[in-house]
């Protein structure tokens, strides 16, 4: 076990992220259109969070195969449509995660392997399909991020010749990101490579694409982060015998884990609770349990791994102080299988990230990862309620082990 743990570790640490392209996700990998994509491990219709069927609503509706919410909703129950879980196919997406045929998706791809994944853009300011809105401001909004954006961003990438995400992830890192709930800097940083290209390009659509990724897009980092991380945990899946976590998603209903050495079986347990900070006139009654697939973020090492590298949001996800930052990280180095090679916490002496979570060590040690997260409205269409930290249950860590004994 302890080589093919090194053998899995090392194939993560080595991926080296270029985001290469955009296209529609049809395009992209071998789907229907009666395909529908989804945050966390499998779920029915019947079963999914309220937020979720919403998504799949404006799913639905974007894709012209309903022609009211109404009808949309009867779609869903009529068994034509297929839901899979976004991990299936390489694609990762935050909150409902629910990305369909017509989308469009980043493709990230390995620089030696040229093995790629994808996830869906950041819809920007506003609620959204992520969060279960289906009103005609969302579709309106996603049809001017296929027809206006997508073209735009294509050429703005075949020009550069690709753009490398590694060093803007690391950059990000020493400069207060952690890259799941804070990408202020990747953000700011992706605008300043490409926004001269923009308008060299367009200087009529331009303004609007570019308002797009920084007048309330924060997060618009956060896809491509996410996309990058996918990458590196699927080249390090499918290794006999390694206990690493390649895969952790919540689809607001069950919260799910996937490991090396059992290529494609989940281990699931109940989503929790998040933890951590209302917006005001919200509480935990309005609050959905954790979902989406963001949580790739905390397997390549980011996010509640990195907290001590982004003090700005300690208070925002309802930690009281960077004592508790530093320590939650610390405590992440006791369950992981190494330290990242490449990207580095400053404040830590360039210590890299704590890479590699194996089960073993949580089940040994009772310590579970935590992931820094949105707290997502129980409700569809209402958005984000607040944000904080959600720790996952360990039955599932011992589950996995189980199973894996079993298998060696």
């Amino acid at each position: 076990m302890l080589k093919a743990n090194e053998k899995a570790f090392q194939k993560m640490a080595e991926t080296d992220p270029v985001l290469v392209d955009i296209v529609l996700l049809k395009e992209a990998i071998a789907i229907e259109q009666t395909t529908f994509l989804h945050a966390g491990p499998p779920i029915s219709f019947e079963k999914m969070c309220t937020p979720m069927k919403g998504a799949v609503i404006c799913g639905l509706l974007n894709e012209g195969l309903a022609d009211s919410p109404e009808e949309a909703e009867k779609v869903a129950l009529s068994g034509k449509i297929n839901f899979e879980p976004c991990h299936n196919y390489g694609v990762v997406g935050p909150m409902t995660g629910i990305t369909t045929y017509s989308m469009p998706v980043w493709v990230v791809e390995d620089r030696k392997t040229k093995k790629r994944s994808y996830a869906n853009l950041s819809e920007g300011s506003g609620v959204g399909l992520r969060f279960g809105e289906y009103s005609k401001e969302t579709l309106d909004r996603l049809d001017w991020m296929k027809e206006t954006a997508m073209p735009l961003f294509k050429k703005v990438i075949k020009e550069l010749g690709g753009i490398d995400l590694a060093p803007i992830m690391a950059q990000g890192i020493s400069m207060g990101d952690e890259l799941h709930m804070r990408n202020h800097a990747t953000t700011a940083q992706i605008i300043k490579l490409i926004s001269y290209k923009l308008a060299e390009i367009s200087p009529e659509d331009s303004p609007a694409v570019i308002k797009y990724m920084s007048v309330g897009n924060d997060q618009f980092f956060l896809n491509l982060a996410m996309a990058a991380t996918k990458l590196a945990a699927d080249a390090g899946d499918g290794v006999e015998g390694s206990s690493m976590v390649v895969a952790i998603a919540r689809n607001g209903v069950e919260i799910g884990i996937r490991i090396s050495g059992l290529p494609g079986r989940w281990f699931t347990t109940a989503s929790p609770m998040v933890k951590g900070l209302y917006f005001p006139g919200y509480s935990e009654k309005d609050a959905n349990p954790d979902i989406g697939d963001s949580a790739i973020m905390e397997v390549g090492g980011f996010g509640g791994c990195a907290m001590v590298t982004a003090p700005a949001i300690i208070k925002f996800v309802g930690a009281k102080d960077v004592k508790v930052a530093e320590r939650l990280t610390e405590s992440m180095y006791e369950i992981t299988l190494g330290e990242h090679p490449i990207f580095q916490i400053p404040f830590l002496n360039f210590r890299g990230l704590p890479l590699g979570i194996d089960i073993m060590k949580v089940v040994e040690t009772g310590i579970t990862p935590v992931l820094n997260t949105a707290i997502a409205s129980n409700k569809s269409g209402v958005g984000m309620v607040g944000a904080g930290m959600s720790t996952l249950p360990i039955n599932i860590f011992e589950e996995a082990l189980v199973a894996l004994s079993e298998s060696l």
